[in-house]
């Protein structure tokens, strides 16, 4: 009996991990074949803005599957259009395989709110499920409980540990935009995207007027970081006014202070990589703290903002010795601005509107005592920066 897997998604873009994840899939099940099912409109989420089109989407797909042996594009979805129900797209490959045994991919996500999906109970008629999962603390746990659960209604599952790279499409256009996405991509697929512009690729970002920065900023963020980097900005630009720094560039630190922070420590390393940026011990051991060293690369390097900025953007975690008036107010806003709840703030608030030096060193106090609380290294840069303010009477 040919066995023969289902793998559907957004591919957009298609990536390395897509394809790897398929290939395991392929010979860990024994599958003679694999169809991967680009959808037209996916039913759980919108697709972002400035996103390719579905023939663009499916164009690609077919690029990074060529000459991977057992991986077939199906393109049911996309000439089905409308929202692409899995249990219509299942019941479809049913009728044309009428003999074959049909096993649904699925990651962690998925797998667990399965029963959430239209119609489960038909998918589970017509095909096995196959979830692979990341080997996260707690998710072995969680897809065990699904699995028990879904199994009581007859469900045939099986559990692969996914061994390839894991990097979701929203942080990979993040990186296509940076111009560091190369590691992820099949070379045709890359090509394909820079051709077409997509995603940012080849975009001209330096020097863009404010609203239109915004516009361009945004959509690189997570939704939750968006009130965050505008109330840095409100208040760097308070504080650049009121101790007489260019409140132009207070807005444009403030704006994108944050532009790499969505991006986990590998991915920080990924872009280290292809940016050529030599990192020191601490930097390499503490990969979670590079956002405003990647921050200050993309800043300068595809938005074409000034030494001020990059360096205020570049500091604005750390601190350092003899800091210039702009990095100070960074440092600051990105502290106090009005979404910041923590113990402590109002104080921190207070005097950064009465001494932007004082501000800067309860702000370096308060930091280095909660990492020596939680036990973690500190940058050397920090202990610089406070010992500075102290020689010089602060």
């Amino acid at each position: 009996m040919e066995k023969i897997g289902i793998y559907g998604g957004t591919f957009n873009p298609p990536h390395t991990g897509h394809i790897q994840g398929a290939a395991y899939a392929l010979e860990k099940l024994g599958l003679t074949r694999l169809l991967m099912v680009p959808d037209y409109l996916a039913p759980h989420k919108e697709i972002p803005a400035g996103s390719a089109t579905p023939e663009q989407r499916l164009k690609m797909l077919h690029l990074a599957c060529k000459d991977k042996p057992g991986l077939e594009v199906c393109d049911l979805e996309m000439r089905r259009q409308g929202r692409s129900y899995t249990y219509e797209t299942v019941a479809q490959l049913r009728e044309a395989y009428r003999n074959a045994e049909l096993t649904l991919l699925m990651g962690t996500d998925m797998f667990l709110s399965f029963d959430s999906w239209r119609k489960p109970e038909s998918i589970l008629q017509n095909a096995a499920l196959a979830v692979m999962y990341r080997g996260e603390k707690g998710e072995r746990e969680a897809i065990e409980a699904q699995k028990a659960k879904l199994e009581a209604m007859g469900a045939k599952i099986s559990v692969l540990e996914n061994p390839v790279v894991a990097i979701s499409s929203s942080d990979l256009r993040r990186l296509i935009a940076f111009g560091c996405a190369g590691e992820f991509l099949d070379e045709a697929v890359a090509d394909f995207i820079r051709a077409h512009g997509l995603y940012g690729a080849n975009a001209n970002w330096k020097n863009l007027p404010m609203p239109e920065l915004e516009k361009v900023v945004v959509p690189l963020m997570k939704e939750k970081r968006v009130a965050h980097i505008f109330g840095c900005r409100q208040t760097a630009v308070e504080l650049a006014r009121l101790y007489g720094a260019d409140e132009t560039d207070a807005a444009r630190a403030g704006l994108l202070h944050d532009i790499t922070k969505a991006l986990d420590g590998p991915l920080q390393l990924t872009l280290c990589r292809a940016y050529g940026t030599i990192l020191d011990d601490f930097s390499r051991k503490n990969p979670k703290t590079l956002h405003a060293l990647t921050g200050s690369l993309v800043a300068e390097r595809i938005f074409g903002e000034n030494e001020a900025v990059v360096n205020a953007i570049r500091y604005h975690t750390t601190g350092r010795a003899n800091m210039t008036l702009l990095e100070k107010i960074i440092y600051v806003a990105d502290y106090v601005e009005p979404n910041r709840d923590f113990p402590g703030v109002e104080k921190l608030r207070k005097a950064a509107y009465e001494n932007i030096d004082q501000a800067l060193k309860l702000g370096l106090e308060s930091t280095l005592a909660l990492l020596k609380e939680q036990g973690r290294e500190v940058s050397p840069e920090s202990g610089e920066a406070l010992r500075y303010l102290l020689e010089h009477g602060v």
